[in-house]
């Protein structure tokens, strides 16, 4: 008896080590399940889809409207460029955040506005495919939700860059072409390569003008009033009547970033620099022309990582959407909108702050250090201090 007693004292202390070691584990589990699943789910959550008023003349149907999400800039680092640790936690802070978006929200259709990957405009066959591959993984979804992708100048190279081998690969796995037409719910929906529209009469420059000029008079023509009288359009394939929205990567024309607000816009120090054209911005040529092409009721584009929305002639909204990766921006967003064939209404949604996870990390592991230190006896807690004081009062 009094040997197992014995042995259960020198015993005691080993215990109590393991039992804290055990607290101490799933301390940093808790910490880094909430950093790095939990969160997503928490800020997500909290994001609503906007109401649209056309919804209202629709016979109140949920089904009228589509829900549809906007991100941009994905920049899927290569093989080149992109450090193996890098890659790993921009990945899945995207994959994350994605798949909580689908999740939680359930749109209808994802458009991602160009520069998908990093690399794609100098990449290897082989690298392409490991690209294509993470990429799929990264963003998949249910067959209720449709994925279309936009070109942009990192996914075909700039136009000097750009060849027909780049553009056929990238519509080969994303079904692109410019100047193709989607229309869901009797919306219309546009999309461009804005990296064609150098205006310099390029092989895949002309073919895309071509198309778009095409398609264009197809909706001009369905847009006319039946009792309007148009040769032109006798044999033209009717299309709904919905003023199209152009999707493209590139901003048209602005001069800079200095009329743009908000917290994810450029940073002070950035909006007044001059924006080069065909280069940050397309040329007011091809601006115009787009413009005058399609008098869209909605722009939406990417490519300068940060927020902006403008007004073309007065009276025509362009939304540049910020990028959707962490490796860009500290506060990376997308855009939800409801859209009906007659009105929309948009809303951003924005992801964890890189700085708040990180602070949370530092916060934990400052209090990690505490109680190790504590437990060690290295640091008196502050129970037995205060025990201490009582102690010496009591004694005086």
């Amino acid at each position: 008896m009094l040997s197992s007693s014995s042995t259960a004292v020198k015993n005691l202390p080993l215990k109590r080590r393991l039992c804290f070691l055990l607290k101490l584990v799933c301390f940093v589990s808790s910490v880094l399940i909430f950093c790095e699943f939990l969160i997503y789910y928490v800020v997500i959550f909290q994001c609503r889809w906007p109401n649209v008023k056309g919804a209202a003349h629709m016979a109140e149907k949920e089904t009228s409207v589509l829900k549809a999400i906007i991100l941009a800039d994905t920049h899927l680092l290569g093989e080149i460029k992109g450090h193996w640790l890098d890659k790993l936690r921009r990945e899945w802070q995207m994959e994350r955040s994605f798949q909580t978006a689908l999740w939680l929200l359930q749109p209808d259709i994802v458009f991602i506005l160009g520069d998908v990957f990093d690399e794609g405009k100098w990449s290897s066959p082989q690298a392409w495919a490991d690209d294509v591959r993470r990429f799929q993984k990264m963003f998949r979804h249910s067959v209720f939700t449709e994925l279309v992708a936009i070109a942009g100048n990192h996914d075909i190279g700039f136009h000097y860059e750009m060849t027909t081998y780049k553009v056929n690969r990238f519509e080969k796995v994303f079904n692109f072409t410019s100047g193709k037409l989607i229309t869901r719910k009797g919306i219309n929906f546009v999309l461009v390569n804005s990296v064609a529209m150098e205006g310099d009469g390029c092989a895949v420059c002309r073919t895309s003008e071509a198309k778009l000029v095409a398609l264009s008079h197809k909706l001009n023509c369905s847009q006319q009033k039946p009792n309007h009288s148009n040769k032109g359009c006798s044999d033209v394939e009717k299309l709904p009547a919905s003023e199209p929205i152009l999707l493209q990567h590139y901003p048209l024309y602005r001069k800079n970033d200095a009329e743009c607000t908000g917290e994810d816009s450029a940073p002070p120090e950035e909006k007044n620099i001059p924006f080069k054209e065909k280069y940050d911005v397309l040329s007011k040529e091809a601006s115009q022309k787009l413009l005058w092409w399609f008098q869209p009721r909605l722009i939406l584009s990417g490519h300068t990582h940060s927020a902006c929305e403008v007004l073309h002639a007065g009276k025509i909204p362009e939304i540049s959407v910020p990028s959707f990766s962490w490796r860009n921006r500290n506060n990376p967003s997308f855009i939800m909108g409801s859209i009906t064939p007659t009105d929309f209404s948009l809303q951003k949604c924005f992801l964890p702050f890189e700085s708040r996870v990180f602070t949370i990390y530092c916060a934990a592991g400052a209090l990690l250090v505490i109680l190790v230190l504590a437990h060690v006896q290295l640091l008196t807690p502050p129970f037995y201090f205060a025990q201490r004081l009582i102690s010496k009062h009591k004694a005086v």
